[in-house]
């Protein structure tokens, strides 16, 4: 009977966690809820657990300089004319491609300068310049417009430039961890910045990439930085060009040759501490309590570039999967603490808290080691929650909506209500 009575209410008192969990979605207060059980919240309050894989765990790794496929070049503080010279000395060392992401909007007043721009684009065989989806009604999720350079200078292909972050200005923290490989405006299709780029290189990994991907969005699996101040743990594996290195020519003509190219903004120069076009990334050091982004946006973008050439990308636990997940965790927590409940009851509270609190690290390492190891994210945030509440919540199953429902229970209850009554009345 005990046995048969444990398991029915173990999956009744699972049907109540996540009614409760459910209520607490609904009105908006799963985030409070958290809160109780992470006293240091509003510090991690942009923190992802997953982060720490990138900024602790990864270690920097040898790299030949021969094997690298990536230069990026500065553009600096450079007007049209400049920049129009930088993309003549590159191209005159025969890249593989030339990755543009600058955005031209207008002519200038300065038309000489755009002149050489013009030229200078015109003269690059295989090219992709800016481009970037948006809306015009203020819907995030439908892209209306797709906005390009001026048509002076529309050369090449185009790449939508879209990075996801959850800030809404620049002075706001943007964390951006990933990137739609392809956006769809008005019915027409737009490829990614990073994967048109790859399209122009290698066009096979693009292939590769899209046949695993079937999201509209994909983590970014980082792998280096710039190396600037030593804002990064993880090994360089980019060639990077300052303004004057290419103006001096201070290259050997083999980093160029048959190589990705990728101008963009990092700085007026490589010591430019300006927030401009730059993003906080998981592999920040300082991922508690940040005080400087640390990835300018082409960068972000040639490790895009780079997660598609090695092929190494990381996937995650679907919505389905991560409901039986949890499900499974919840029932196996209720139907282990019934049993302290009514085996062990003057043990309940002490027994029920260190277990909790061990699951919930062990759900933090499990986060954290998968992904780290097998480049894949679990998604047990649904399950932490179960687990936060089960203690607790069996306690008022128990407590209140047992004995409600029960005729024993009533009783009780009805009796103490009588005899306090009594006592009144004398």
């Amino acid at each position: 009977m005990f046995r048969k009575r444990l398991l029915r209410d173990s999956f009744l008192a699972t049907g109540f966690i996540f009614l409760l969990i459910l209520f607490f979605l609904k009105m908006s207060q799963i985030e409070k809820l958290f809160s109780l059980f992470d006293p240091i919240s509003q510090a991690l309050g942009d923190v992802e657990l997953t982060d720490l894989a990138f900024s602790e765990l990864r270690q920097p790794k040898p790299y030949n300089l021969d094997s690298i496929q990536i230069v990026l070049v500065n553009i600096g503080d450079l007007d049209r004319g400049k920049i129009g010279e930088e993309l003549d000395i590159i191209n005159s060392y025969d890249p593989k491609v030339i990755g543009i992401d600058i955005f031209f909007e207008n002519r200038s007043a300065d038309t000489l300068g755009d002149i050489k721009l013009a030229n200078a684009l015109s003269k690059i065989p295989n090219l992709v310049t800016y481009s970037k989806a948006i809306n015009t009604e203020g819907s995030e999720d439908v892209m209306e417009k797709l906005e390009m350079s001026h048509p002076m200078f529309q050369y090449g292909k185009t790449g939508a430039t879209n990075l996801f972050t959850d800030a809404q200005v620049q002075h706001q923290y943007k964390v951006c961890r990933t990137f739609p490989p392809v956006l769809g405006i008005n019915g027409e299709q737009e490829l990614s910045f990073a994967l048109q780029v790859m399209a122009n290189y290698k066009p096979e990994k693009v292939e590769k990439f899209l046949e695993f991907s079937d999201r509209d969005e994909e983590i970014i699996n980082y792998t280096s930085n710039i190396q600037i101040f030593g804002e990064s743990s993880i090994g360089v594996k980019f060639i990077a060009l300052d303004v004057e290195d290419v103006f001096d020519r201070n290259f050997n003509p083999d980093v160029i040759k048959d190589k990705i190219v990728l101008f963009g903004y990092m700085g007026d120069t490589f010591y430019d501490t300006a927030w401009e076009d730059k993003f906080f990334t998981p592999m920040n050091k300082r991922y508690a309590g940040r005080s400087n982004p640390d990835m300018y946006g082409i960068v972000i973008h040639a490790n895009i570039i780079q997660m598609l050439l090695d092929e190494d990308y990381i996937d995650y636990q679907g919505n389905l999967s991560a409901f039986i997940t949890a499900v499974i965790i919840c029932f196996l927590n209720v139907w282990f603490f019934s049993w302290i409940y009514w085996s062990l009851p003057l043990w309940y509270d002490g027994l029920t808290k260190v277990i909790q609190l061990m699951e919930l690290f062990i759900i933090v390492l499990i986060n954290i080691y998968v992904f780290h190891w097998f480049s894949y994210k679990t998604e047990l945030t649904l399950a932490a929650a179960c687990v936060a509440l089960a203690g607790d919540s069996l306690e008022v199953f128990y407590g209140l909506l047992v004995n409600m429902f029960s005729h024993e229970g009533r009783n009780k209850l009805f009796k103490i209500h009588r005899i306090v009554k009594k006592v009144k009345r004398s």
